[in-house]
């Protein structure tokens, strides 16, 4: 076989193998789209499944199971009339209407009999609904049974069923909307930055592939209870694949379309091309994976959860940019860049600064001023800095998770102003039959409890008034025994109370208490009363527990605040680790962590500026710091390691000064491009309306951007030019004099 022969023989087997992969990616797109509209199915946004297991709101959790048939979640219907109290026809038509509500599929029949405000203004009727039931179907059927009793009192629902079923509407558009919108801004970004029509299909058929796979395993994980999946978690998962997939594909097309200049064939063009950008891309996907697998530490399932999820996409989105878009654009050879196809020209590389004449003027400023520059940067970044102090990232209600309206919201304002604050969502306390009155006593004395009962059978609503809540009840009862003044003397007033045949229900010697907060479950208040009640009742008794709604917001947030102090640390140290090993230096990722964390914090200062200010949030999630962290971090990190793998491959052939400039003008524009993508990505976030996903939103864009624009063009470039060789201790590169 001659030569000629065989290199056709080469070049077949070449095409057909990038065919071959080509088709094996498109076909897990086919074989995954089903799964974008699946994979809701097997997630939860119930803060309880997310709890850690050693969390005292989840052992309570694990207890009330056995003083009740089925786990429950409450709603509250909050009936209010603005031109009219509530009358005694007006609660014969509630309980009539609560009766029927029983007959709901769904709902719990301890349904409590209606009660009305102390002014008069308002009723509720707190509806247990069955963990797990179908907010869908079950919300019309309580609204149809309710407008069809014909009471005529406007009402609302409130409650934490209320609050879930605001969250999972809320969640509904990122399945489709969130990752329509990702894609969108993506393709104009492309088309902006490319000019050609080609490039941009092929950039976004790799990204959706690399979803589509992530999306595929990840919904058999849940499936089979490998993992914990949640709304956050799975629109996190879209945008990060969609934008790291599209990072690493322009790496990869902007060292293709030098290399097409520096050779005949596309074949050795693309060989050549992922010599250059293969390390570079993994090293990058590797620092993100790195941190995002730190979460498995955490305490918490929701935070555990993102760190396989997260990492199968960005191993993915690896993949995809290093098979399919190399298969792709070698079938497409140079018409997957028309109407700008590169050509062959051996004197490309010299003409660099042509091609690229605004960061050509970038590098000419930084190399004529290397020291006033990376002062100046600091000290603005240092300024930034100080807006942090201002970030309120110590849990909001949970009546603020959801953005724009909300009826659940407008029910418990309601709520809030007739009734206690807690009505409907009670603090659950666990306590040993013989430490009930010692513990009701304690309990009564704390200034945010509103009213103690006690689990009991033989009662109506399923509980009976202990303590001062009792003596109340007596007391009213005693009243209107006087106004009637027929009572035979010597009757006890006990007598007359609903709850004379009420016993206190006691498994395995614990009784349950539900304690009625004076503040909504969901405040800041209601908390602050979780931490003096377990403060005050946990010396009567270890095993005296104490939870409910409060209760888990309370213990979700400690975790979440635990989970920064361990975590972050760990993936400073691992990240420094990869850069160690990929730049063989000790001083250089020394530098670039240093750079990274100050922009991180920064970002956080005029992210609480502007929250505080701005945007008028009530404050933020612990878990917003976190995530913003493991994000900024390591995808910050990751054009770092684009800039300083290509300036050490410079700096052996131009030295420190030429090498370093080199460097920063033919990698500005595509390390900016894909900074523009990677915050347009995280910025469609902001699509769906969950406080949550927007501060992140807000947070990485911003700082994503403030990373490509600031730290990456400047701040890194000239602290390499004025450190110069001793930057590459101890490696070779660090034994020539400064400047060389």
């Amino acid at each position: 076989m001659t030569k000629k022969s065989r290199s056709r023989v080469s070049s077949r087997w070449l095409y057909g193998l990038s065919a071959l992969i080509v088709v094996g990616w498109l076909a897990v797109s086919g074989i995954g789209g089903p799964y974008f509209g699946k994979i809701s199915k097997v997630s939860s946004n119930d803060l309880t499944n997310f709890l850690p297991k050693s969390a005292e709101a989840t052992a309570v959790n694990t207890e009330l199971l056995k003083f009740r048939d089925s786990s429950t979640i409450p709603l509250i219907a909050v009936f209010h009339d603005t031109n009219r109290d509530i009358s005694d026809s007006d609660m014969v038509k509630l309980t009539d209407s609560a009766k029927q509500l029983r007959s709901i599929e769904g709902v719990s029949s301890d349904i409590s009999p209606p009660i009305r405000s102390d002014d008069g203004k308002a009723a509720i009727i707190v509806i247990p609904l069955a963990s797990g039931a179908e907010f869908k179907t079950i919300f019309p059927a309580l609204k149809s049974t309710i407008d069809g009793a014909g009471i005529g009192i406007s009402y609302k629902l409130a409650g934490p069923a209320s609050f879930a079923r605001d969250l999972q509407n809320a969640f509904g558009g990122i399945d489709v909307t969130l990752l329509l919108v990702a894609l969108a801004v993506v393709f104009v970004i492309l088309l902006i930055v490319y000019r050609s029509p080609l490039l941009p299909v092929i950039v976004l058929l790799g990204s959706i592939s690399a979803l589509s796979a992530a999306i595929i395993i990840v919904y058999h994980l849940a499936a089979n209870g490998a993992i914990q999946l949640n709304g956050q978690v799975q629109g996190i998962l879209s945008i990060l694949v969609i934008g790291a997939a599209t990072d690493y594909s322009l790496l990869y097309i902007a060292r293709l379309r030098e290399e097409l200049s520096e050779h005949r064939t596309t074949w050795e063009a693309t060989k050549a091309a992922l010599k250059g950008s293969w390390e570079p891309i993994v090293a990058a996907g590797g620092t993100v994976i790195v941190g995002l697998l730190f979460l498995l530490l955490s305490d918490l399932g929701s935070n555990k959860a993102l760190g396989p999820v997260g990492s199968i996409g960005i191993i993915l989105a690896i993949i995809s940019s290093l098979t399919f878009l190399p298969a792709a654009l070698l079938l497409a050879g140079r018409t997957a860049f028309w109407p700008r196809k590169p050509q062959y020209d051996l004197t490309h590389n010299d003409k660099y600064e042509q091609r690229h004449r605004l960061w050509a003027s970038v590098g000419a400023f930084v190399r004529k001023y290397p020291r006033r520059v990376w002062i100046v940067t600091s000290a603005l970044l240092i300024v930034a800095c100080a807006g942090y102090f201002q970030l309120k990232a110590d849990g909001v209600a949970q009546s603020d998770f959801v953005l724009g309206k909300s009826e659940a919201r407008d029910a418990q304002a309601i709520l809030n102003d007739h009734f206690p604050g807690g009505s409907g969502s009670p603090t659950y306390v666990i306590v040993p039959e013989s430490k009930v009155d010692q513990s009701v006593t304690v309990i009564d004395a704390d200034p945010g409890v509103a009213s103690t009962a006690i689990t009991a059978t033989g009662s109506p609503s399923g509980t009976a008034p202990i303590g001062k809540s009792k003596q109340k009840l007596l007391e009213t009862l005693q009243a209107a025994i006087a106004k009637r003044g027929q009572i035979p003397a010597g009757t006890p007033v006990e007598s007359f109370s609903p709850f004379k045949n009420a016993t206190p229900k006691v498994i395995d010697g614990m009784v349950l208490l539900q304690v009625t907060l004076t503040d909504g479950a969901d405040t800041q208040a209601a908390r602050a009363t979780i931490v003096r009640l377990r403060t005050a009742l946990h010396p009567l008794e270890n095993s005296i527990k104490v939870g409910g709604i409060s209760a888990v917001q309370y213990d979700t947030i400690i975790s979440s605040e635990r989970d920064r102090y361990v975590i972050i640390p760990l993936i400073l140290a691992a990240i420094t680790v990869i850069l160690v090993v990929l730049l063989r230096s000790l001083v250089a990722p020394i530098i670039l962590l240093l750079t990274t964390v100050v922009s991180f914090e920064a970002t956080l200062g005029v992210s609480a500026v502007l929250f505080n200010h701005v945007f008028q949030f009530p404050g933020a999630d612990p878990s917003v710091v976190l995530f913003g962290f493991v994000f900024l971090v390591a995808l910050g990190i990751d054009y770092n390691i684009f800039l300083m793998t290509r300036v050490r491959e410079e700096i052996n052939k131009r030295g420190v000064v030429d090498g370093t400039i080199k460097a920063l003008v033919v990698t500005g524009g595509v390390i900016t491009s894909a900074g523009v993508v990677l915050a347009s990505t995280f910025a469609a976030l902001g699509v769906i309306p969950i406080l949550f996903l927007a501060q992140l939103a807000f947070i990485v864009a911003f700082g994503v951007l403030l990373d490509t624009i600031i730290v990456r063009s400047l701040l890194v470039p000239s602290l390499t030019i004025d450190i110069g060789r001793p930057m590459w201790w101890p490696s070779k590169l660090a034994r020539q004099r400064k400047g060389e």
